[in-house]
């Protein structure tokens, strides 16, 4: 086992730590976290590939590993970044440690370095490449790695991330005495065109009376012409909503057809297709606990997020409104088509990890596909 790992920056700078994890070298976008709970889901969520993950709360993998708490099949997260990563876990789900975890899918980490240092330089400077390693012991190589990473925007992500195939969802939501259940109904059959979605987005489908069929992006026109779905749903997913050609043209094509929704990267898709304008942020909001106001009631909402791009909201046309606001930059986080049945959210109200109280939107989706 190596002794000691190398995390190393683009601007030159670099920290010296503790495996974590897998052996080896990686690469990627550093961006922060601020969740304090919900490891397992952040790292088995779609929407971060091609990024290493710091996660701000000190002590990680306190609760382990389990079976369940997956939002995919497999890890995204391209590197690992934590104070302190715990090998022994108390919980009475927990399979195996964090570090184990890792090892095991090939991810590789760091730990034992100053992460507050980390996200204050993230915060002043913005996203910034990096390279994490266990087999580079020179720090002027690892930044001249770090330096050749390529930026996120130039990449396509959600090609790596999403279904090949259409599959039906049949998993509901998950309960102490069951576990995960299988749904059955006669509900509206909604099309999810899969970017990189998360499980629980799924899940909470099927526990508001909706059939779910997921959809590879690249046929989505196709089959919404032949199967003729009730409504029309934009995933989550990575990188720069503005490489996804596909899903921009599917929107205006089923507009004023079809009833549609977006979470996250589908809001922008969305945003996109209506005629507005997308940005990238100086350093994502990426947490479990980012306030959000509903412009049309008033009401704030705790609101788990994960995105690094956002929709600048003048460039958006008469027809279509701003819905919600983040209240710590009031960046947009909803918008909604002033005439037609097309409206997205930036935030992720499924949680997993995070708070329920954005739970109304999947219901108010499903009421959409049902009147049509």
């Amino acid at each position: 086992m190596a002794s000691k790992a190398i995390l190393a920056l683009e601007d030159g700078s670099y920290f010296v730590g503790r495996p974590l994890g897998a052996e080896g070298t990686t690469e990627g976008e550093l961006i922060f976290n601020t969740s304090m709970t919900g490891y397992q889901e952040i790292l088995t969520d779609p929407s971060y590939r091609g990024q290493i993950v710091v996660m701000t709360y000190t002590q990680i993998g306190n609760y382990g590993i389990n079976d369940e708490d997956v939002e995919s099949s497999d890890i995204h997260v391209r590197g690992f970044v934590v104070k302190e990563a715990f090998e022994s876990f108390s919980n009475w789900r927990g399979k195996k440690s964090l570090g184990d975890y890792l090892r095991d899918k090939g991810i590789v980490g760091i730990q034992g370095i100053d992460t507050r240092a980390l996200v204050k330089k993230i915060r002043e400077r913005g996203v910034i490449r990096g390279v994490i390693s266990t087999e580079v012991s020179d720090p002027s190589e690892a930044i001249m790695l770090a330096q050749k990473v390529p930026d996120i925007s130039q990449l396509d992500l959600v090609s790596e991330v999403s279904t090949r195939e259409i599959y039906r969802w049949k998993q509901s939501s998950w309960s102490l005495r069951e576990g995960y259940s299988e749904a059955t109904s006669d509900g509206p059959l909604i099309a999810v065109i899969d970017f990189g979605v998360k499980y629980n987005i799924l899940r909470r489908f099927l526990e508001e009376g909706a059939r779910v069929v997921v959809v590879p992006p690249e046929i989505s026109a196709e089959f919404i012409r032949r199967e003729n779905p009730d409504a029309v749903f934009l995933s989550n997913g990575p990188g720069d909503p503005q490489r996804v050609v596909g899903g921009i043209r599917l929107v205006r094509e089923f507009i004023g057809k079809k009833p549609i929704m977006g979470i996250c990267l589908g809001c922008q898709i969305i945003g996109l297709a209506l005629g507005g304008k997308t940005y990238k942020l100086k350093f994502g909001h990426h947490g479990a606990n980012h306030p959000v106001k509903d412009l049309r009631t008033g009401r704030v909402e705790i609101t788990a997020q994960n995105h690094n791009f956002a929709i600048d909201p003048d460039s958006l046309p008469r027809d279509v409104e701003v819905t919600h606001l983040n209240l710590l930059d009031q960046t947009v986080e909803g918008i909604r088509h002033r005439v037609e049945p097309v409206f997205a959210v930036q935030y992720h109200p499924e949680n997993s990890p995070g708070p329920h109280d954005s739970y109304y939107l999947f219901r108010e989706f499903v009421e959409l596909a049902k009147s049509s």
